[in-house]
């Protein structure tokens, strides 16, 4: 029944769990795209609440409308994917953290930038503790790859700097894309 009501669009947004390495996340899609990618430490029905009042409380679970972003995560995962295809909805992003976000999209697979390079390449070059609020509030974590976002270590080169999904998983995700030096816990 929910995947009819999503396919005849009689829902705004559809969700589904999606399995990870550090276990269920939640992924969330308009008709525009994927608009939320929640942790699984986040409480599902305070994410669902906040959708709904900030998009449409016509929400409705049905996997369908997400298999593509369970396939592209789950090729990711599995270091077979270097680059995500799918469309993603930026209602939930303020204006400056969208221009923040948005070159935070074109770090490429395994760079990085530094929170002070992010904040000039978007505009506002003294903004770096601007920017790294834009990427705390990120809501489409790993598609939007804020974990290439690193501080600036000065002559050490850069180092991991906070995570909204915890600095243990910001490390796993730079390992994963092979960003970091293995002998360097906390630089790269």
């Amino acid at each position: 029944m929910s995947a009819r009501i999503a396919l005849e669009g009689l829902a705004d947004i559809s969700y589904t769990p999606v399995q990870s390495p550090f276990g269920t996340l939640l992924a969330a899609a308009t008709r525009r795209g994927l608009v939320r990618l929640a942790f699984p430490e986040e409480d599902v029905d305070s994410v669902l609440d906040r959708l709904a009042r900030r998009i449409s409380p016509r929400i409705v679970e049905a996997r369908a409308p997400l298999e593509r972003v369970r396939r592209e995560l789950d090729e990711y995962f599995a270091g077979r994917r270097r680059a995500f295809e799918l469309s993603t909805d930026w209602t939930l992003i303020g204006a400056f953290a969208h221009s923040v976000l948005r070159v935070t999209s074109e770090i490429p697979y395994g760079g990085v930038l530094s929170y002070g390079e992010v904040a000039a390449e978007a505009g506002s070059p003294r903004g770096s503790r601007a920017a790294g609020n834009a990427l705390g509030s990120n809501p489409i974590p790993i598609v939007i790859p804020c974990h290439r976002v690193l501080r600036s270590g000065g002559a050490r080169g850069y180092v991991l700097g906070g995570y909204g999904g915890g600095v243990e998983r910001k490390r796993w995700l730079l390992q994963l894309e092979g960003a970091r030096e293995r002998d360097a816990p906390d630089r790269i």
